[in-house]
């Protein structure tokens, strides 16, 4: 059974934001926020599915955010958040997960380390769901008619709350379809999942956030002043051996011989995911996948970018552009440059712009132009919480 499921809620039309389209589908620094919002789920291996609800007329506009991402068709919003919510809740019914992790699409920069806090908080005996959140630093005051001042309202004990909020499946159902019942007016003073949960007694944790996991409410917001860009440079080499056919890219291509090594020896991804791991300092991929180790032997190599790829999401950074260059004189690279790079955004979980595939020879000389093997270079860009 799936352990948790993300329902990413995506159907507001953000009325204060003010720009040209709702604003989970603005863009930040070039990429959707939707999809920026996907990224860190994907970035977890607490999350074993994704699913996002949607408003009404935005199928295109969301079939362009998550192309290439491979989710399971999206889910048609309702005429509150508590419905669209309801809704999403009765569309994984049928695979009933242990739990289901709620997330605005316009929180962006949630970490996924917080995303593994609050599972592990909504785990724990006896406790129904938990709720991620910051606690008030600011002096709070009640104000009355024309602005005055009424009182000081004590903050001991009172939390922003965010999300994702993370609850147990069955309970937290249970609690939106008698909530769907309610008059307008109560169901109105259920701003978020938690007072639901609340209303229907569940017990529930708060876990303490970051104010980075802010959330897009005006074009204002659509900035990420607080991260950082990261570049690092791979480099493979690969010598061949007989065979009818090489991986370059995680694309089979047909040639005379193939290229020796441990794993599948794809030696563009390996100078990619030596670039990407460059970028946070994590090594490089043998110390990831030794070759000693005999699990790795002929081991598709799409696995070691993809987890050089979940290190950076994992500390809250997305990619920006993977760049590779391929040096051989054969095989001719250009009839399979467009699958390369939709092969490589799949994998990377990025949009197919931020790939760029080229390749070039060495005129004859050095042991690629003297047709003994294949090499590859690569640069990687991220983006990252500053420090």
């Amino acid at each position: 059974m799936t352990r948790c499921t993300a329902l990413i809620v995506a159907a507001g039309r953000g009325a204060r934001f003010g720009g040209p389209l709702p604003k989970q589908y603005a863009l930040l620094d070039g990429e959707p926020v939707l999809r920026r919002t996907i990224a860190a789920f994907r970035g977890t291996s607490s999350i074993d599915r994704i699913l996002v609800v949607i408003g009404p007329g935005d199928d295109e506009r969301y079939e362009a955010a998550t192309l290439d991402l491979g989710l399971p068709p999206p889910v048609a919003g309702g005429s509150s958040r508590q419905q669209s919510v309801l809704n999403g809740l009765e569309a994984m019914a049928g695979t009933a997960p242990e739990f289901v992790a709620i997330h605005d699409a316009a929180r962006p920069f949630v970490r996924p380390a917080e995303i593994d806090a609050c599972l592990a908080a909504a785990s724990a005996d006896g406790i129904d769901g938990a709720i991620l959140g910051i606690p008030l630093a600011d002096t709070l005051k009640r104000v009355g008619v024309d602005q005055v001042i009424a009182e000081t309202v004590p903050r001991r004990d009172l939390w922003r709350a965010q999300t994702p909020q993370v609850f147990r499946f069955a309970p937290l159902l249970a609690a939106h379809r008698a909530a769907a019942s309610l008059g307008a007016d109560e169901a109105t003073a259920l701003t978020d999942d938690a007072a639901v949960a609340e209303r229907a007694g569940l017990t529930l944790v708060m876990v303490a956030g970051s104010e980075d996991n802010r959330k897009i409410t005006t074009t204002a917001d659509l900035s990420s002043s607080a991260m950082e860009t990261r570049t690092a440079l791979g480099f493979d080499v690969h010598g061949f051996a007989p065979g009818n056919a090489v991986m370059l890219c995680g694309i089979p291509i047909p040639h005379g011989q193939t290229l020796a090594g441990h794993s599948d020896a794809d030696v563009a991804l390996h100078a990619l995911t030596d670039a990407v791991l460059g970028t946070i300092g994590a090594g490089d991929i043998g110390k990831h996948f030794p070759p000693s180790d005999p699990q790795w032997r002929g081991a598709s190599s799409d696995r070691f970018l993809r987890h050089a790829v979940d290190l950076v999401a994992a500390r809250g950074g997305r990619i920006l552009h993977l760049d590779v260059t391929i040096v051989c004189e054969a095989p001719k690279v250009g009839p399979h440059r467009d699958a390369m790079v939709k092969s490589i955004a799949s994998i990377a979980g990025v949009a197919g712009h931020r790939v760029s595939v080229k390749a070039t020879t060495t005129e004859g000389l050095g042991f690629t132009g003297r047709r003994e093997g294949i090499a590859a270079q690569a640069i990687a860009t991220v983006e990252l919480p500053g420090s």
